[in-house]
C-alpha cells in the first residue's frame, strides 16, 4: 500500500458542497491500495501511521505520534498515488488495485483505524473530492508498505 502523510493543523474533505470528513490537528493520509495488496499491508500501514513520530515535543524535535498528541486521522482514498509516469506524459494506473479491491482495503483500514484511534474521519471512496488542508510545517511523508 502507498500513502502520503501530511501533518496538518486542520483538514477537511468536501464532496458536492458538503463536508464529509474533518479534523483539527492530526494527519491527513492519502491512501492507495495496489494490485496484490491485502489486509496485512493495511494493518502494517495503520500501525506505522499511529506510531509515526512527526509531531514536535517540548524541545521542538519531531518525537511524538498522532496518538501522543491526541490528533485526528483523515483517511482519503487516492488511486493516483500508484501512477506510473515512466512511459510518457500520460500516467498509467495499472498498478492500482481494481476499484472493488481498493474499496475493500480502504474500508478495512478505516474500520481498523476507528477501532484503534478515537478521532478518525474519511473522504468518500471514488467521489470527486475537494481536500482542504493547512499543512503544518510543512511536513509531508511518503510511505510504502509491502
Amino acid at each position: 500500500m502507498l500513502a502520503v502523510v501530511q501533518r496538518v493543523s486542520e483538514a477537511k474533505v468536501v464532496v458536492e458542497g458538503r463536508t464529509v470528513g474533518e479534523i483539527g490537528q492530526g494527519l491527513l493520509v492519502l491512501v492507495c491500495a495496489e494490485r496484490g495488496d491485502s489486509e496485512a499491508q493495511a494493518d502494517k500501514l495503520l500501525a506505522k501511521l499511529l506510531k509515526l513520530r512527526i509531531f514536535s515535543d517540548q524541545a521542538g524535535k519531531m518525537n511524538r505520534s498522532v496518538q501522543d498528541v491526541q490528533g485526528g486521522l483523515l483517511l482519503v482514498s487516492q488511486f493516483t498515488l500508484a501512477a506510473d509516469t515512466s512511459g510518457g506524459n500520460r500516467p498509467s494506473f495499472t498498478n492500482a488495485a481494481p476499484p472493488d479491491q481498493g474499496r475493500l482495503l480502504y474500508e478495512y483500514i478505516v474500520k481498523q483505524a476507528r477501532a484503534s484511534h478515537p478521532i478518525v474521519a474519511t473522504g468518500e471512496f471514488a467521489a470527486d473530492m475537494r481536500v482542504h488542508l493547512v499543512n503544518d510545517g510543512p511536513v509531508t511523508i511518503p510511505i510504502t508498505v509491502r
